[in-house]
């Protein structure tokens, strides 16, 4: 069985993983009835970590027991102290587990460390901001392929603004393909647009028994 991992941190953003950890860890919506994706917390060791909700999280497994073979997705969230130097083991892991074809999905500070680290400077993404990037990382390089989107996806790299968790989340939904379109459709317009008759259209697109 495959697993999707999360890096947790102190003061990690409370928002910004939410739907996409709760759909893939039920399984609720998904296009084939039974199946999900568990959700694994992970962390440089097994010490309890505390969100920026004051939330205290204790990771399930340390760094050192995961591989791209047993993973699906690792999932990056934002926090405000992405930029303490220890972290650099986890965007190494996060370079190897794209190169090993892992679905790599980033978020708000978790996008700033990769830019600091030279690793968006040659493909397509996006942050919170280009104009931060530039002035706080002076090794940033990568603004001719900044996107001034809420997320970008570049093949098995989603990156994606604080602002952006419902973007987020279904685009990771979508590049593991674990909800039908049409499901996938009905999700995000209930979510985004805050239309309430997309509840029925999503309850009917799940497969009957």
């Amino acid at each position: 069985m495959k697993y999707g991992y999360m890096y947790v941190l102190d003061s990690m953003a409370d928002w910004e993983y939410g739907l996409a950890v709760a759909e893939l860890n039920t399984g609720r919506f998904f296009k084939r009835q039974g199946e999900r994706l568990p959700m694994k917390t992970f962390a440089l060791d097994r010490m309890a970590v505390t969100t920026m909700g004051g939330l205290k999280i204790t990771p399930d497994v340390a760094i050192g027991n995961i591989t791209p073979p047993d993973a699906a997705l690792l999932l990056l969230p934002g926090g405000n102290m992405w930029q303490e130097t220890k972290h650099q083991e986890v965007l190494k892991m996060a370079m190897d587990f794209l190169q090993a074809g892992v679905l790599v999905a980033a978020i708000c500070g978790a996008t700033e460390a990769m830019a600091q680290a030279g690793m968006l400077d040659n493909r397509p993404h996006t942050s919170n901001s280009l104009d931060y990037l530039k002035m706080v990382f002076p090794s940033y390089k990568g603004e001719a392929n900044f996107k001034q989107e809420p997320v970008v996806v570049d093949k098995n790299l989603i990156t994606a603004a604080s602002t952006a968790p419902v973007d987020f989340a279904y685009h990771i939904i979508d590049k593991l393909d674990v909800f039908s379109q049409r499901t996938l459709k009905a999700w995000y317009q209930y979510f985004q647009a805050h239309d309430p008759k997309q509840l029925f259209e999503l309850m009917d697109s799940l497969p009957k028994d």
